[in-house]
């Protein structure tokens, strides 16, 4: 990984670990595969702290320009995936 999260100033360190732990979810679903509550936890407390369509579609897109990986298409095959245990892109 040659890049950086996109988060906030405002977010408290805990806020900024979650968002964090979040992006990491995404990147495991490109790589390996991830648990799908696992990434639903993730991005259900990722919405806690960017409760804002835009700003959520702000950050995410920042995200995907640095690494690749589109947030937006691994939670929707998530949300539309509910009887698969496992998700990979």
């Amino acid at each position: 990984m040659d890049y950086q999260y996109p988060i906030l100033i405002d977010w408290s360190t805990e806020e900024t670990v979650d968002v964090i732990a979040f992006f990491e979810c995404i990147e495991k679903a490109y790589e390996k595969g991830i648990n799908r509550s696992r990434l639903m936890d993730a991005y259900r407390r990722f919405k806690e702290i960017v409760p804002s369509k835009a700003e959520e579609k702000k950050i995410c897109n920042e995200f995907e320009e640095v690494s690749g990986y589109s947030s937006y298409r691994v939670v929707k095959k998530a949300k539309e995936s509910e009887d698969v245990l496992t998700i990979k892109m």
